[in-house]
């Protein structure tokens, strides 16, 4: 067994899935089923038109609310957005930023997303960072060189003691919604890498504390295997969140 020194953060993210009324039961049903459940922390993060309704449900509970994104601003004329300080005020205390979707179909660069996540620390919301590279990067070798950039970019101007708000997500891209998964060996040794990389931009201590959690078609049937890694330190889950059974039993891994 695998000693955690890191308490695991398992995060689902429901992306663009459902309405005010799946919202509810789906973190209701969340929080009925972990309320006694203290050695991981559980992150679900709803669509924006949700998080007020999900706020109701999660307030004092063990259950943090996320948003999947926010504006760079405190306000202004930027339609369609959605700025940390309303995050807060419908009831979320954490954001996922820079996710692979984000930066691939609406164009986000590190520049943009270092922005964001200034402004998000800024306002105390614990931010879910997110890192990866494509497949043509992984087979042509540049897996290091690219997340070691985007840490770089996306972490320019963050204090260490900043760095108590953030959680590091590493998702290959070639790994979300496709049914792969890097093998345990693989995110190990990526985590691993992050890690270090993290050591360099701050120091070891920081890097020895910030949890880094791996995304990518993570499921019920890989999670044990997922979490017996050291550097592992937790999942950000897409559609296997979706459904009350399958995410609990993510959040009830075993360690192997």
């Amino acid at each position: 067994m695998t000693l955690k020194v890191r308490k695991p953060f398992i995060a689902g993210n429901w992306k663009m899935h459902n309405n005010l009324e799946e919202s509810k039961k789906l973190a209701q049903a969340i929080v009925d089923a972990s309320k006694n459940k203290t050695d991981v922390e559980i992150m679900i993060a709803p669509v924006f038109t949700a998080i007020n309704t999900v706020s109701k449900i999660t307030k004092g509970t063990n259950v943090i609310l996320s948003a999947q994104n926010c504006h760079w601003q405190e306000q202004g004329a930027f339609t369609g957005d959605v700025s940390p300080a309303q995050i807060k005020d419908a009831g979320a205390s954490c954001v996922i930023l820079g996710h692979s979707e984000r930066r691939s179909i609406f164009g986000e660069t590190d520049e943009i997303i270092n922005k964001k996540l200034k402004t998000a620390v800024k306002f105390g919301l614990t931010v879910v960072f997110c890192v990866g590279e494509t497949l043509q990067q992984r087979e042509s070798g540049k897996t290091f060189e690219i997340l070691s950039e985007q840490l770089k970019k996306g972490l320019a101007d963050i204090s260490k003691e900043q760095t108590e708000n953030l959680v590091i997500a590493y998702e290959p891209i070639w790994a979300i919604g496709t049914g792969k998964t890097a093998t345990p060996t693989q995110a190990q040794e990526t985590h691993k890498f992050v890690r270090q990389e993290l050591s360099k931009l701050f120091d070891e201590s920081a890097s020895d504390k910030i949890r880094i959690i791996y995304g990518g078609s993570v499921k019920s049937e890989n999670i044990d295997a997922i979490m017996s890694r050291p550097d592992i330190d937790g999942v950000l889950v897409g559609g296997a969140s979706l459904k009350a059974e399958s995410f609990l039993r993510i959040i009830n891994f075993k360690n192997e």
